[in-house]
């Protein structure tokens, strides 16, 4: 019984000792030859940012010590000299140890005591630097030969080179395990894709298999929980590759994929924070179709409620956004808006008749739900807005060629009052765009709060139903999107 309270008193010290070890904070010694009674800055890195933690004085002899009651936060740090220049090293568990360096060749003469990871570190950079300088060399002689026959020993000399290379990161990364140096190597690692299925013929069964395996796989070798590689130039440009260029650019397999990578750094708030920013602002700026989507999921299911570190007036200005965002999503159906249509004879009749020019009753109320049509152009437009006048009568020629094919437009003037009147009948009777239905609501303007019309023009396509299906392309890109849904059509039928 004595032995064991023993044993239990003894793990108790131990790990108070470990404890207050590393409770001491940061404690890095650090010599730089060559220099003398100047500044020197201890620093991280952050995606593609340098940001400084500490600075000292060096005496006259080289030497300074960045010391701090708290531990650092775990990553790849830089030590930044008078002479612009710096220096990596990485800052994890062990934050005890010294440095000694000089000004003309840091990786050459850098020596580190009591830091196995770092030691680690500087052996992987100068191999890595060694070897990419022998395959510059050999890619250059491939260069300069003429013969395809010593071309080929050469580039099996950069396969065996790539070989070794491989092999030898994989030997580091295994050795080093559980360590900052080892999770960063295996994090710059791309994953290696086996080669598709075939059939007994050698044909290839799924086309899509090497795709589907490298996008399940992509964060194989990148631990997206991991704080300290946030700390470090690689973890944003992993997440924009991943969100960019390997995931369907599909707004709601979008959401699904953020959704994933939002939940895998709830365990670390600066993390968590770090990648609801990232995903919020890169859709926020976004000006591809439908990506306002995304917009609206990211800051209705996570920003507004969870970002707290953003004051009040934001977050209320996010919740009007989103608001007014919903209802003008691809796929949602359009509002029934109920529109004064004004017929081709009084626009005629207006051009000389005052009487007709003042009065802003003339016409007939119409729905946009009445208005039968495989897809309906809805238009926001305004007669005196410069890039109206150039894509509203562009619009109108494309409406001639695909009126035919069942396609309708439903063109919104937004000026209202006389004056707005008088301007319209202008403007269409310059361009003699009778043939569509030209409608206006003189003096209410809710509708274009609806569909989020803050500026003109504003185009919607919608189809049968009224759902939205494109919106805010010019005319070219309208007639494109239109031809292409009734060729689709036609193969259907």
């Amino acid at each position: 019984m004595i032995k064991h309270l023993l044993a239990i008193i003894t793990i108790l010290l131990l790990l108070y000792s470990n404890s207050h070890i590393w409770g001491q904070g940061y404690e890095i010694k650090v010599k730089i030859n060559g220099l003398s009674n100047v500044d020197l800055m201890l620093g991280h890195h952050y995606n593609d940012k340098l940001y400084p933690d500490d600075t000292i004085k060096l005496d006259k002899k080289g030497n300074g010590v960045f010391k701090g009651k708290k531990p650092l936060p775990g990553g790849m740090y830089f030590i930044f000299l008078p002479t612009k220049t710096y220096f990596d090293v990485l800052i994890g568990d062990n934050q005890n140890f010294s440095i000694e360096n000089d000004t003309s060749d840091f990786l050459k003469n850098i020596k580190i005591k009591n830091s196995p990871e770092n030691i680690a570190f500087v052996e992987y950079q100068k191999f890595m630097l060694d070897k990419q300088k022998t395959a510059t060399e050999i890619s250059n002689k491939i260069k300069e030969l003429k013969e395809d026959k010593e071309k080929k020993e050469l580039q099996k000399q950069i396969d065996a080179l790539s070989k070794e290379v491989k092999e030898y990161t994989w030997k580091v990364i295994k050795e080093n395990e559980g360590t900052l140096f080892s999770k960063f190597i295996k994090a710059t690692q791309e994953i290696e894709v086996p080669d598709p299925p075939k059939d007994a013929n050698g044909k290839i069964t799924d086309s899509l298999f090497q795709y589907k395996y490298y996008r399940s796989h992509f964060f194989d070798n990148f631990d997206i929980s991991d704080v300290r590689l946030l700390r470090t130039p690689i973890y944003e440009d992993k997440i924009k590759k991943y969100i960019e260029k390997v995931i369907p650019q599909i707004p709601d397999t979008i959401n699904r994929e953020c959704d994933m990578l939002i939940e895998k750094t709830r365990s670390d708030k600066d993390l968590f924070r770090f990648m609801l920013i990232t995903l919020f602002n890169h859709y926020a700026s976004s000006q591809i179709m439908g990506f306002d989507a995304i917009y609206v999921h990211l800051g209705e299911k996570y920003y507004i409620p969870e970002a707290t570190w953003s004051d009040t007036t934001f977050l209320n200005k996010l919740k009007d956004r989103v608001k007014k965002l919903k209802p003008a999503l691809l796929g949602k159906q359009a509002p029934n808006l109920r529109m004064l249509w004004v017929p081709t004879e009084h626009f005629q009749q207006a051009k000389t008749d005052t009487a007709a020019q003042n009065n802003p009753h003339a016409g007939a109320f119409i729905d946009l739900y009445n208005v039968k049509a495989k897809y309906t152009i809805l238009v926001f437009w305004e007669s005196d807005c410069g890039h109206c006048k150039k894509q509203i009568p562009q619009l109108y020629e494309i409406y001639q060629k695909l009126k035919p094919k069942g396609v309708e437009v439903f063109a919104i003037h937004g000026l209202g009052g006389v004056e707005g009147k008088k301007k319209w009948i202008k403007f269409v009777n310059e361009h003699e765009m009778y043939d569509w239905l030209n409608v206006w609501n003189p003096y209410d303007y809710k509708y274009k709060e609806l569909l989020d019309i803050s500026s003109t023009p504003v185009l919607i396509v919608l189809d049968k139903d009224k759902k939205i299906i494109a919106k805010r392309l010019d005319p070219k890109q309208i007639e494109e999107f239109i031809e292409k849904l009734i060729e689709r059509d036609s193969k259907k039928k």
